[in-house]
């Protein structure tokens, strides 16, 4: 460890996690790796530790305070939503910038994320969670016809999410959920159900600095249905001068203070309804699929370099961002292709990726399956097995572009 350089804690920097590292060593800092679990969640891209000083894995909290000390950290921030928990109570415990313990299990648990917005008196959605899919199906049966939504209480990417029209879909899926595993490795013991919101889904992602805030990007969701899931298709950047930019960011601004998020990365999402906008839910993290070169060259700037600026050096923070809002560069979408195809993947033809990663529009291309994983047909982001980046100045360009994804991608997989 270098003495003239602060020195940072990430806690599990999995996924987009991981741009976290080159944000703070791009400002001098020196970067540890700390794991929230004693094994890593195979579920995740993992980081590469090799890039790190030091990893290390926590034990008991007190004990893993105690060898943070050593390390004399300057920060400690969460990479990924699960290391959210960990990452506040050591900056708390350690007095270093924090966003606090008190409201930790709100940030994760989305009944208590609710029920903190809701007591702010920011609009949301009524809900109900047990570990009985009778009692959810009854409370279903209460609410007059209207649909109700059947989700984990702390999963992502509309992982085990179910769009539900009667009680009996409503009791399936939740049996459908109790049990499972999310993406995080922790175990469904119970199920969430809420009042299904109408309108058009809208990603928010921002950035805090002492309650400070930057606008980092509006995307709005364009969806498809499959089955009783409504999976994202695309994530379509909105021009910021569109007025419902400025509804949904004043809100969201809102729920980052009903939920003490007050440093660091947020990504919210919000359905705008006829009322006006209602949380969905949202992550004290960046967004799963930002991507720095794409959200730079889209939006000027990107969410890593945002809050490494935010959690080290407040003031540039401050001068560059503070009350700021992204720009609108190109037309730009982040394309999540889907498939209909079930099996274990023999070999990925790299090819037709090469023919991908050449099509104009195309800024990144994530491959998500590897030899000897499984594809399963798309019903959520995890298991779409593409995430394709795209950014044109002409959206005609763009769509053909799209088209040619498309085509290609049905290529990409030899399954065994």
């Amino acid at each position: 460890m270098r003495a003239d350089h602060p020195l940072v804690v990430l806690v599990d920097a999995y996924g987009t996690g991981r741009h976290l590292r080159s944000a703070f060593a791009g400002l001098g800092a020196e970067v540890v790796h700390l794991s929230s679990t004693p094994e890593p969640l195979k579920s995740l891209k993992a980081p590469d530790l090799s890039s790190y000083a030091a990893a290390l894995v926590a034990a008991d909290p007190v004990e893993t305070a105690r060898r943070l000390v050593e390390l004399r950290p300057a920060l400690v921030v969460a990479g990924q939503e699960p290391g959210v928990p960990l990452a506040d109570l050591m900056s708390e415990m350690l007095g270093l910038p924090t966003n606090g313990s008190a409201l930790s299990a709100a940030r994760r648990d989305k009944y208590l994320m609710i029920e903190a917005v809701r007591k702010a008196g920011v609009r949301c959605a009524r809900q109900f969670r047990s570990d009985d899919a009778d009692a959810v199906a009854a409370w279903a049966r209460e609410q007059d016809g209207r649909p109700v939504v059947v989700k984990p209480l702390a999963a992502s990417g509309a992982q085990g999410v179910s769009i539900c029209t009667d009680p009996d879909q409503v009791r399936a899926a939740a049996r459908a959920v109790l049990g499972t595993v999310t993406m995080y490795g922790e175990t469904n013991t119970e199920v969430l159900a809420q009042s299904y919101l109408a309108g058009t889904e809208y990603i928010v992602d921002t950035v805090s600095c002492g309650g400070e805030r930057y606008d980092a990007g509006v995307w709005r969701y364009d969806k498809r249905r499959r089955g009783a899931h409504n999976v994202s298709h695309r994530d379509v950047l909105v021009p910021p001068e569109d007025p419902v930019v400025a509804e949904l960011t004043a809100y969201t601004h809102d729920v980052l203070d009903a939920l003490g998020i007050e440093f660091g990365a947020a990504h919210a999402e919000v359905m705008m309804t006829p009322d006006g906008p209602a949380l969905v839910e949202i992550g004290a993290r960046m967004n799963g699929a930002m991507h720095p070169d794409f959200d730079a060259a889209c939006c000027g700037a990107d969410q890593a370099r945002a809050s490494a600026l935010a959690w080290l050096r407040p003031e540039e923070f401050a001068e560059e961002f503070a009350g700021r809002t992204y720009r609108r560069l190109r037309e730009a979408f982040v394309y999540h292709v889907a498939t209909d195809l079930a099996g274990v993947v023999e070999s990925v033809n790299a090819s037709v990726l090469a023919q991908i990663d050449e099509v104009e529009s195309v800024r990144a291309v994530t491959v998500k399956p590897g030899p000897g994983d499984r594809l399963r047909p798309t019903v959520d982001l995890p298991s779409s097995p593409l995430t394709v980046h795209m950014a044109h100045a002409d959206a005609a360009a763009l769509a053909r572009d799209e088209a040619r994804v498309l085509a290609l991608s049905k290529e990409v997989f030899r399954l065994a």
